[in-house]
């Protein structure tokens, strides 16, 4: 609401962008009786580590550096008519690896997790692998094949038989144009 009412006291230099900004859902904030700047409003918003996970689309530096600040908050922004998700911020990615850390199980708790394991008999033991179980193949694929046609006569296959073989004419140059020739490479 504070970003639609600075809008609308910027005036008709901005009018398509407040068009647009109408189309989205409108999300209440704490300052609904007296609206300030939205840049501020979107950082109140965002206060308290961004519990309603908002993302925050800007072309203000100004604004999109604090937003940086803050982990946790996905900054959108426009290239050449393109929407483009900026790549987490430095404090974003600190805030993700002490969460991971935190997450895990420490050393002394994996030791007597193992140790309880081995005293309970169900810890894996070394030893003990499962051998693959051979499967039941199918046919040889060389049995399938089609059985080939036994030779009808000495050695000559029936499709050669049926075959005609062409005889190949020789051109024969005549004596006469040989002589034309040897006459005309003398001169």
């Amino acid at each position: 609401r504070c970003i639609l009412k600075e809008l609308e006291s910027l005036g008709k230099a901005l009018y398509g962008a407040k068009l647009i900004a109408q189309r989205f859902q409108v999300r209440s904030c704490s300052h609904h009786k007296d609206p300030v700047g939205g840049s501020e409003c979107l950082l109140s918003m965002i206060a308290d580590g961004n519990p309603h996970h908002f993302f925050i689309a800007t072309q203000d530096q100004e604004l999109s550096h604090k937003v940086k600040k803050k982990a946790g908050v996905p900054l959108l922004f426009i290239i050449q008519n393109t929407m483009v998700l900026d790549k987490p911020s430095p404090k974003s990615l600190v805030f993700v690896q002490k969460l991971q850390t935190n997450q895990l199980v420490p050393d002394h708790q994996k030791q007597s997790i193992v140790q309880l394991k081995e005293k309970e008999g169900l810890a894996k033991q070394e030893g003990e692998k499962r051998r693959k179980r051979k499967r039941a193949g199918g046919p040889n694929p060389l049995s399938c094949l089609k059985k080939k046609k036994k030779t009808t006569q000495e050695g000559q296959e029936p499709s050669a038989a049926k075959k005609k073989r062409r005889k190949r004419k020789r051109n024969r140059v005549k004596a006469e144009d040989m002589q034309l020739v040897q006459k005309n490479e003398g001169e």
